[in-house]
C-alpha cells in the first residue's frame, strides 16, 4: 500500500538533522589530552555520538559509569563542548535545502531529542534553525524511547502522531516512533555503533543515504 502523506515530520536531532560528530569529537578528543593520551581518530569517536556523553567518557577513558572519576570527566566533555557546540556542526546535506523549502511553505516539523536544552538551543541558533516543536531531555520525565516527547511534539504542532514521520540514527528513535503510533524512518547515514545493523530496526522505512532520505521526502512537498 502507498506510504500516506505526512502532515509533520520530527527529527531526532544528532545524527539525523545535524551531523554534530565534529564538535563532540573535538570535546572527546579535548578530554583524552587533559589526561595525557592521543587522540581518537574521527570515525571511533563518531560511532558512538548518538549514545551520548556518558558513552563517548567510557570510549575516551574506560571509565566505569558509576565511578566518581567518570562523573567528573563527563563534566569535563561537557563543558569543552558547550564551549564550542556549533564550530563545524552543520544540517546534513541536501536536508538543509529540503527543510529550508518545508520551513518557508509554513509545513509543521520540530525536533524530539534526548540532547538537553543547555546544547540544544545555541546549537539550533547558529544553524538558524527554527522548529515548531522542540522536545529536549529534559523537558518532560521521560525522553526516548518513551512515546510521550513524540506525543507532545505533534500535539504542540496541532497535528495526530499517525500523521507523523519520526525520523532517527537509534533504535531507541525507531522504538520511540512505532510506540507513538507515528511512521518510523530509519536512516543509516547517522552513528551508527558497530555491529548495529539499522535495517533491522522495526521502521517502516530505512534510508541509507541522506539523498534518498530527501528524495522521498519531496514527494510530499508536491
Amino acid at each position: 500500500m502507498p506510504m500516506p502523506a505526512p502532515q509533520a515530520i520530527l527529527f531526532d536531532l544528532d545524527g539525523t538533522l545535524v551531523d554534530t560528530a565534529p564538535d563532540l569529537a573535538n570535546a572527546t578528543n579535548a578530554l583524552r589530552t587533559h589526561h595525557g593520551l592521543p587522540t581518537l581518530p574521527f570515525e571511533v569517536i563518531r560511532r558512538q555520538v548518538s549514545n551520548g556523553g556518558s558513552a563517548l567518557v567510557t570510549l575516551a577513558l574506560e571509565l566505569e559509569v558509576s565511578s566518581q572519576e567518570h562523573t567528573q570527566a563527563r563534566e569535563f566533555l561537557l563543558d569543552a563542548y558547550e564551549q564550542a557546540v556549533a564550530v563545524h556542526s552543520r544540517t546534513f546535506s541536501p536536508l538543509d535545502v529540503w527543510l529550508k523549502e518545508w520551513h518557508e511553505d509554513q509545513r509543521p516539523w520540530g525536533i524530539v531529542t534526548n540532547k538537553p536544552r543547555r546544547y540544544t538551543l545555541p546549537l539550533l541558533e547558529a544553524l538558524s534553525l527554527q522548529p515548531g516543536a522542540l522536545l529536549c531531555a529534559d523537558d518532560l520525565s521521560v525522553k526516548k524511547p518513551s512515546p510521550e516527547p513524540l506525543w507532545e511534539a505533534a500535539r504542540r504542532l496541532g497535528v495526530a502522531p499517525e500523521q507523523c514521520w519520526y525520523i532517527g540514527d537509534h533504535a531507541r528513535d525507531i522504538e520511540a516512533a512505532v510506540a507513538a503510533g507515528m511512521t518510523a524512518v530509519a536512516v543509516g547515514y547517522g552513528y551508527i555503533s558497530d555491529g548495529d545493523d539499522y535495517q533491522q530496526w522495526p521502521a517502516d522505512l530505512w534510508f541509507e543515504e541522506c539523498q534518498a532520505l530527501v528524495d522521498a521526502l519531496n514527494v510530499f512537498k508536491r
